[in-house]
């Protein structure tokens, strides 16, 4: 296979040893995570921070605009992808995410947090169910922000009212949903069937099997791979931290909490995902190229645009 290089990855909670919730990340862990990735293909991406208390979350998230901004890297960087915490509590919606640190959709809230960092916040996934969301998505759209949905047990007409109020991604499809679910009237069919949603996979054989991942790409005709990587990302099996857990990767490259079963992000790279979509006869090179770096970027256009910024060559 070609060299697989230029990629775009959307959700990414941290990489090589290096937890990007960590409350002390510096300039020269970024610098060491952000080199890994670009060993991976990866010439852009937003650092996730996942859902934690309030103050917990503007800590996090100054201290990585910190270290982004000191990083070497830092043209790499864009923005952020703030997943949570305005997300759905309840178990097996909740997935890794404290459920406890979750909040109703609070533009007051955003807007602190926005305010904090240099670089901007470009994407949040929220759960369009909670109560005042679809007022949320709109006032972040309107400030330039990208919307996904997420961690959500929204049914089909709130679906279509997210998406009417300007969402235009789904976080992680096909993951954080609890067993059983309805056979057709789940969250997971309603995005499926919103034309206006472009979806998110992680292409790691793992949260979704290769055969329905090949499903859901056709039904969606067009898709964005992320990694949802965690500092398990890249580093042999072991014992990681991820925000205030510890996570383990074990030798099939499985993630998940220490002590559970739960899934907690996972150790793939973005070049591997492209591979395995082409392996598994889902897609030729070219589509999945596209997933992994044309389409991150049309989905964030307006975005960047909104906050004048000019996708650079990775250290400016």
């Amino acid at each position: 296979m070609t060299a697989i290089d230029g990629l775009f990855d959307l959700q990414v909670n941290g990489f090589a040893g290096v937890d990007f919730n960590d409350e002390t990340i510096t300039a020269d862990a970024m610098d060491h995570a952000l080199a890994a990735m670009r060993a991976c293909g990866v010439s852009h991406c937003l650092p996730t921070l996942i859902t934690a208390p309030a103050d917990v979350l503007a800590t996090r998230l100054a201290a990585l605009d910190e270290a982004v901004v000191g990083s070497r890297f830092r043209g790499m960087v864009p923005g952020f992808h703030l997943e949570g915490p305005f997300l759905n509590p309840a178990p097996g919606y909740a997935g890794c995410h404290p459920a406890e640190a979750m909040v109703a959709p609070d533009a007051g809230l955003l807007d602190r947090l926005c305010a904090i960092t240099r670089r901007p916040v470009l994407l949040v996934t929220l759960a369009p169910e909670l109560p005042g969301a679809l007022a949320l998505i709109r006032h972040a759209v309107g400030r330039g922000i990208v919307v996904a949905l997420g961690h959500t047990a929204a049914d089909r007409p709130t679906i279509e009212a997210a998406a009417e109020a300007g969402a235009t991604l789904s976080t992680h499809l096909g993951n954080a949903l609890p067993q059983p679910q309805p056979k057709f009237d789940n969250p997971l069919m309603a995005q499926l069937a919103e034309d206006r949603l472009t979806a998110m996979f992680i292409a790691d054989g793992i949260h979704v099997p290769p055969h329905a991942l090949r499903a859901m790409i056709r039904a969606k005709r067009d898709a964005i791979l992320v990694t949802d990587a965690t500092a398990a990302a890249a580093v042999p099996p072991g014992r990681y931290r991820f925000a205030a857990t510890t996570i383990e990767r074990d030798a099939e490259g499985r993630v998940h909490e220490t002590g559970s079963p739960r899934l907690a992000g996972s150790a793939l790279t973005l070049d591997t995902a492209v591979r395995n979509i082409v392996i598994w006869a889902i897609a030729p090179l070219p589509t999945a190229l596209r997933y992994a770096r044309d389409n991150p970027r049309a989905v964030l256009q307006a975005a960047l645009a909104a906050h004048d910024i000019t996708l650079l060559s990775g250290q400016s």
